[in-house]
């Protein structure tokens, strides 16, 4: 067999194996493989010196208080034209262990009804979220919803309150919509019947 069919056959094989053990962990962990799959695949150690850390804000676990699946609703509070106490938006609102959140809105699906967020413990029981929209009108791309909200905890952790603004601009980046509020979640577990989330 010559040398090329040789370096052909060799160079298939690292292909193949590389997809087999890669591939599969990229598509059930959306592209994040953790180092410890990489050390076992390697056999030995990787040099992790020069790749940037992110910064530590705050610590997140898998037990923070936060985490979990919430029926949220915010309502208007100082708003001209809306009277307080009005519901704005309501929907079902996932915080995950790793500070992301995703929100499911009661807006029509086709001016967009998903945000997705990122959260941070501020203090004791209390947490900042930033979450971004993209909203339609008529068919047609208004542009970025900004959704901020600040919320505590309450003691049993079955609860939240807090405040939340939500800016809408064009696609230009000019503020269109300036909204303020009150936000009021309450946990949803394993147990949660459809009459508690109505």
């Amino acid at each position: 067999m010559g040398t090329m069919l040789k370096t052909a056959i060799v160079g298939t094989f690292a292909t193949v194996l590389l997809w087999t053990v890669f591939v599969p962990n990229a598509a059930a962990e959306c592209g994040r493989m953790e180092k410890s799959k990489i050390v076992a695949f390697l056999g030995q150690e990787p040099s992790w010196q020069g790749v940037p850390k992110p910064a530590a804000e705050s610590p997140i676990s898998d037990t923070d208080p936060i985490v979990g699946f919430w029926k949220v609703k915010l309502m208007s509070k100082d708003n001209s034209g809306i009277p307080d106490g009005t519901v704005l938006d309501a929907g079902y609102s996932q915080w995950h262990s790793d500070g992301t959140e995703i929100m499911n809105s009661s807006r029509a699906p086709d001016t967009q009804s998903f945000c997705l967020g990122v959260w941070k413990k501020t203090g004791h029981s209390r947490y900042k979220l930033n979450h971004f929209a993209i909203s339609w009108a008529n068919g047609n791309l208004l542009g970025p919803a900004n959704i901020r909200e600040d919320v505590t905890l309450s003691h049993d952790g079955n609860s939240f309150t807090g405040t939340f603004t939500v800016d809408q601009y064009n696609q230009f980046g000019n503020s269109l919509v300036h909204v303020v509020g009150q936000i009021e979640g309450k946990r949803i577990t394993v147990d949660t019947s459809v009459t508690d989330v109505l």
